[in-house]
């Protein structure tokens, strides 16, 4: 995340947003410092917590991406999100062309040729 923060630093209007797998531990306050350490841009990503059921809802049914289910398990994956909340794309960070795809379809989308 953080060098996807650096290479798309001057492109309007992306925002990224990690979300957290440990709620019960992760409260703004220890996000903050996490983001801190990370060099996290506050105007350009944010970390977020909340209930855990509802983290769950949002990683495993509306991102397919997985649950917050105690098992404090990190995706691999991330999601490409459109203005209109809609996933435009997924992208592994196992994959050796991760950064290279998402960059390439972050300049699409922003040029509507998505």
């Amino acid at each position: 995340m953080a060098r996807l923060q650096s290479a798309t630093a001057g492109m309007p209007g992306v925002h990224l947003i990690s979300f957290t797998v440990d709620p019960a531990h992760d409260t703004p306050e220890v996000l903050a410092v996490y983001g801190r350490n990370f060099r996290a841009d506050p105007a350009r990503w944010n970390f977020l917590t909340g209930d855990a059921a509802a983290l769950n809802n949002l990683g495993r049914d509306s991102f397919h991406l997985n649950s917050v289910d105690g098992s404090l398990e990190h995706s691999i994956r991330f999601a490409l999100v459109d203005g209109q909340g809609r996933v435009r794309g997924y992208y592994s960070m196992t994959d050796d062309r991760f950064e290279q795809s998402i960059l390439r379809d972050l300049r699409r989308l922003q040029a509507g040729q998505a």
